[in-house]
């Protein structure tokens, strides 16, 4: 499944199932096969979706902290971190938050 997110004062945001589910899980959404983002919203989205970035950050320096401690190798993580996946969507959440426009998702 796709997640094609759709306003009026952005372009078109497609997001694969597994990242879609997990960034409007974030900001407090259901991800269901259609949903709505209000502008009053976005803000308070704009701000979980930095809290979820720092905190995997924080997490994985920590992570990269303790195996240096124990003399263990840097352990991996994904290539394509949160921050990176965040961008698009954050740049349209306040793109829309300006023009006070909604984004909607399974919409026709």
């Amino acid at each position: 499944m796709l997640y094609k997110l759709k306003s009026k004062a952005a372009g078109d945001l497609i997001l694969l199932e597994p990242q879609g589910k997990q960034l409007l899980t974030l900001i407090g959404k259901r991800p269901e096969a259609q949903g709505i983002i209000a502008p009053e919203e976005m803000l308070d989205a704009m701000e979980a979706l930095r809290q979820a970035i720092a905190k995997q950050e924080a997490d994985q320096a920590q992570a990269q902290a303790d195996a240096k401690a124990q003399g263990q190798p840097a352990p991996r993580f994904e290539d394509i971190g949160l921050r990176q996946r965040c961008k698009p969507f954050m740049d349209m959440l306040a793109r829309c938050h300006k023009a006070g426009q909604p984004i909607v998702w399974g919409v026709p």
